[in-house]
């Protein structure tokens, strides 16, 4: 039975998506040339053009399809789930070539020219909120804690914890950085029995790759 139109159309934007990642996380920006994407992709130009109007369009997509990588392999709730997703990410970042290639593509925007886009730090933001809320309304926070301030000051700490660990370590230290950064920021914004039981380890984060 031939393939469905529409499920085609599926594979070879992912198809393109995965590629674009690989180029970019190789290449950065200036460096991925629509020629290289197409030949990684195993693609017509014209399938590139349906799917994504310029490479500046792929690169957002890219940007964007950062949490797809993450968040789909927590299954906790409340508090531990916000950890879990930075302990994900922590490993992810080492293997996924699109979550790579959307934190470099995040990164050099200012040095490529043209307008910023803040939405991959703001669908972190989100994300990271709804988790704390939820730990909120289940009394894990402390009083007086504000979900939206903690989301952002965790957004901004693993940003630049990862540039960090990146030039230090070529991120291979970062499951021990993101624990270290739990073990700070917890006792600040967590109620004593959360944080007797929350597990910030990197062998969590291990157990949950795929």
């Amino acid at each position: 039975m031939a393939q469905p139109k529409q499920e085609r159309a599926e594979q070879t934007r992912r198809a393109l998506l995965h590629a674009a990642a690989e180029v970019f996380d190789e290449f950065g920006y200036a460096g991925a040339s629509i020629t290289r994407i197409l030949k990684r992709a195993g693609v017509t130009a014209g399938a590139l053009y349906f799917h994504f109007g310029s490479k500046e369009d792929l690169a957002k997509a890219v940007m964007n399809s950062q949490p797809e990588t993450l968040v789909p392999l927590v299954a906790a709730g409340g508090l531990q789930r916000l950890i879990d997703i930075t302990l994900v990410w922590s490993w992810q970042l080492q293997r996924d070539p699109l979550l790579r290639a959307g934190v470099r593509l995040t990164n050099e925007q200012t040095s490529v020219g043209g307008p910023a886009n803040a939405d991959p730090y703001e669908k972190f933001r989100a994300i990271m909120t709804g988790c704390l809320q939820d730990a909120q309304n289940d009394g894990e926070l402390q009083p007086g804690v504000d979900p939206v301030v903690v989301a952002e000051f965790v957004v901004a700490a693993c940003t630049g914890m990862q540039m960090y660990s990146n030039v230090v370590s070529g991120r291979q230290d970062l499951p021990e950085r993101t624990q270290q950064m739990w073990n700070l920021i917890l006792p600040g914004i967590a109620v004593p029995s959360v944080i007797t039981r929350a597990d910030a380890t990197p062998a969590r984060g291990a157990a949950m790759m795929p």
